[in-house]
């Protein structure tokens, strides 16, 4: 399915705010043990890592726009508040 249903569940939406919680969760625990890892090559990882659930998090956040903007602001805002990289991993990267 490419698309994402007109009309979502109650289910499926308790489900959807799981994924999303857990990609903020993930993302909080990447950035916190980014910040904590001595090689550059971790680091840099650690960041990359962070992108790829910031993307889906994102991608899930798109397909439900539709009918839920408040929620999706709220969640938005969370996401964005979130470092992109661990602290180091920048500069780190640009060294090696």
């Amino acid at each position: 399915m490419l698309q994402p249903p007109t009309i979502v569940s109650t289910k499926d939406l308790l489900y959807l705010k799981d994924i999303l919680t857990w990609q903020l969760l993930t993302l909080k625990q990447l950035h916190h043990y980014g910040q904590k890892m001595k090689m550059p090559a971790l680091k840099q990882l650690a960041g990359q890592l962070i992108e790829m659930h910031r993307q889906h998090a994102q991608t899930i956040l798109g397909h439900l726009k539709t009918d839920n903007a408040k929620g999706v602001q709220d969640f938005q805002a969370r996401l964005q508040a979130m470092p992109a990289q661990p602290a180091g991993a920048q500069a780190m990267a640009t060294r090696s």
